[in-house]
């Protein structure tokens, strides 16, 4: 086993990629964190956020910095403001989007790691705190095509 480092990301760091008209920024991979879990920073416009999914191998936590988001948590909707924190244990279908004009930008941490291999494999190049498509089905169809690779599954 190798021994952790610690870890210095800032305001402009991180590897950035627009998928499902959101903006995904990778923090904290599971290599630097020993597979414990992995930190990102969505920025999430309006009108966009990923389809109803469930993770099989993962909790996920969501910390809202600014900006209004709708949670659904299977039948249960959540209207979330800036402060607020959400965990949603594996199994659990989930899904976000923007409630309001503005974007919101939130950090969410999946535990264990290994998720951010996806946002790496399907996403397009982006930049940290810009927005960048809209959403697509082409973006759907990829996260479907590689679902089973990082145990996850789509709930539409």
């Amino acid at each position: 086993m190798s021994e952790l480092a610690p870890v210095h990301v800032g305001p402009e760091g991180g590897d950035t990629v627009f998928l499902v008209g959101d903006t995904y920024t990778t923090l904290l991979t599971g290599a630097q964190t020993g597979g414990a879990f992995t930190l990102l920073e969505a920025l999430v416009p309006p009108d966009t956020g990923p389809p109803p999914h469930r993770h099989h191998a993962e909790d996920e936590t969501f910390i809202l910095l600014e900006g209004r988001l709708t949670f659904r948590l299977g039948d249960d909707v959540i209207e979330a403001t800036a402060g607020t924190t959400i965990f949603v244990p594996r199994e659990h279908v989930h899904s976000f989007r923007t409630a309001g004009d503005s974007p919101a930008r939130m950090l969410f941490m999946y535990s264990p790691a290994g998720m951010e291999g996806m946002f790496a494999e399907i996403g397009s190049p982006g930049v940290r705190g810009q927005q960048g498509p809209p959403l697509g089905a082409a973006d759907v169809e990829a996260m479907i095509g590689v679902a089973a690779k990082y145990n996850f599954s789509m709930a539409v």
